[in-house]
């Protein structure tokens, strides 16, 4: 008895499967036979891209963790309350206006911005703040709500109440918070209510009352909305 496997037998289906693989293949060798020179354009493109991205990571993992570096000194300074240090440096060290101008794209640079325009606010700049804190990249987070509220003031102060209102609105809603939230509604309310926008400012502050009913700008509420001709 042989003990040798019986062959076994391929149906009509496998043979046609079979032959579409062999076909795509040989298909596919003649393309790229045909087509070698684009073929190699293309591949050495792709490398190339994975290259650059990878280069590219890098490059601003390293300006980032220099700006950090940079800016630690200038933010002492700006926490110590010297604005105007803070903002230009010395021979020793950089200033936040340079950190934020050279690292800009980077986390700490971005974040060198918004001490730039609230620094710049603080020392009466108005104008200048105002381009920082709108070029700051704002994130739904503290800084991000206190940036819009930074534009607000200016705009404000300006008298463009209308404007500030819309703002202040943005900063209490884009980081919802029980502290700053309803601080940023009371401010809207006042905004709103300069220019003229009844309607907008009792929407402020009807959010402060059924929103944050515990916080400090919820207690004169009913007040205010008497004062706006709204029922309390």
């Amino acid at each position: 008895m042989s003990t040798l496997s019986p062959t076994k037998k391929v149906s009509r289906r496998q043979e046609l499967r079979q032959d579409t693989v062999v076909t795509f293949y040989a298909r596919a060798l003649d393309l790229i036979e045909n087509h070698r020179q684009t073929v190699y354009q293309v591949l050495g493109g792709l490398v190339f891209l994975v290259v650059a991205v990878l280069g590219w990571n890098w490059y601003q993992s390293n300006q980032n963790d220099k700006a950090l570096s940079e800016m630690a000194e200038a933010v002492r300074l700006y926490e110590a309350g010297s604005w105007t240090a803070a903002l230009d440096g010395d021979a020793s060290f950089s200033g936040l206006i340079d950190i934020a101008d050279r690292f800009g794209g980077t986390t700490s640079g971005n974040l060198a911005r918004f001490y730039t325009a609230d620094a710049l606010f603080r020392t009466g700049e108005m104008d200048r703040a105002l381009e920082y804190f709108q070029d700051y990249d704002k994130g739904a987070d503290y800084i991000g709500a206190s940036a819009f509220a930074g534009e607000a003031a200016i705009y404000e102060l300006r008298g463009e109440h209308e404007r500030a209102g819309d703002l202040y609105l943005r900063a209490a809603n884009v980081f919802r918070s029980d502290i700053t939230s309803p601080m940023y509604l009371s401010n809207a309310a006042r905004a709103y209510a300069a220019s003229g926008k009844v309607n907008d400012a009792a929407d402020a502050l009807e959010a402060i009352r059924d929103d944050f009913p515990d916080s400090q700008a919820a207690r004169n509420i009913d007040y205010r909305l008497a004062a706006l001709g709204k029922a309390g």
